[in-house]
């Protein structure tokens, strides 16, 4: 896989100077962490996990703070001299898809059941690869799978068109903060101007769905691919007439659908849902504590009181 800019190993540290960079400027411009959020707009975990760099920002990211903090450009430039990902390497089976995403003109994609790649967060990814690998293995995935959003979710990224069933939404992966987050990252993501994500409802009749997950790939000569997955390969056709019969598939879906900014307040719901979910967890937690807490005072109260033994006054010697 092709590399960006900068040297093997200096993904890590110079994310890292990214967000000591971006810290520098947000606190000199006096605003807190969740005060830039609110400007961008973003969560603030974004924010904090960017400076911590723990997650990689977009070029659209870097050039809104230089906007709102008067850089005069600079994190955009940072941005672009940093390899995000360097030495990223893809299963073999999923090498050939890898490098058809470094070129692609456009991209369509109809998922199922999880939240495609170009659209996991970092968390959501380890969630997922986690029941199959651990350690290393596991962590080189997730930079394997993030590494090819880098230039879908760029401000000047090619087409990228998302068909999501609303089994997508409902699975839980990770549980419900992690959910809650990932629905958050596809409502930032779904602003870019070459992106649009849509929801298939479940409850919506006479909507004719692909009898599976799918991407149409558009390669910058007009060739087009259908891709598909089984459980450990990818499948790759290019034959004309198959393209034509799920490119109409997949464009009356879209027609049929809820619209992009309606598909984004149903993804909104969600994350609220999620959210509810979040804190009536974190509200049981406390009150297990309590209850707890008085089952051992009730415990406490109710045991057996043994007299103890009290030493009378010492006489003293006449």
């Amino acid at each position: 896989m092709s590399r960006r800019n900068g040297s093997a190993g200096s993904g890590v540290s110079t994310a890292a100077v990214f967000g000591e960079v971006l810290k520098h400027f947000r606190e000199a411009a006096l605003l807190t962490q969740e005060g830039l959020a609110g400007r961008i707009p973003c969560d603030r975990s974004h924010v904090a996990r960017v400076e911590a760099g723990t997650r990689v920002p977009t070029d659209g990211f870097a050039k809104t703070c230089d906007e709102l903090l008067g850089t005069g450009g600079v994190l955009l430039r940072l941005w672009g001299r940093i390899d995000w990902y360097p030495q990223v390497e893809h299963p073999d089976w999923f090498r050939r898809r890898a490098e058809m995403d470094e070129v692609a003109v456009a991209l369509r994609e109809y998922q199922e059941r999880v939240i495609p790649g170009l659209l996991q967060t970092a968390d959501y990814a380890r969630s997922l690869f986690s029941r199959l690998v651990s350690g290393a293995e596991l962590e080189e995935r997730v930079r394997a799978r993030l590494s090819r959003q880098q230039r879908f979710l760029a401000t000047d990224g090619p087409l990228y068109l998302v068909v999501l069933d609303e089994s997508c939404l409902r699975n839980v992966v990770g549980g419900s903060a992690l959910m809650r987050e990932q629905c958050a990252h596809m409502l930032r993501v779904g602003r870019l101007p070459n992106v649009r994500i849509q929801v298939a409802p479940a409850g919506r009749l006479g909507l004719a769905r692909p009898s599976g997950s799918m991407s149409l790939i558009k390669l910058p000569d007009g060739h087009e691919w259908v891709y598909s997955e089984s459980l450990d390969r990818g499948h790759f056709n290019d034959d004309p007439a198959l393209f034509a019969l799920h490119s109409q598939t997949y464009d009356v879906l879209r027609a049929d659908a809820p619209s992009a900014p309606e598909s984004a307040a149903l993804i909104g719901d969600a994350m609220e849902r999620y959210e509810h979910e979040q804190d009536r967890t974190q509200r049981g937690d406390v009150d297990q504590e309590h209850l707890q807490r008085r089952q051992r005072r009730q415990l406490h109260r109710n045991s057996p009181r043994f007299p103890q033994h009290r030493p009378g006054p010492r006489q003293q010697s006449p």
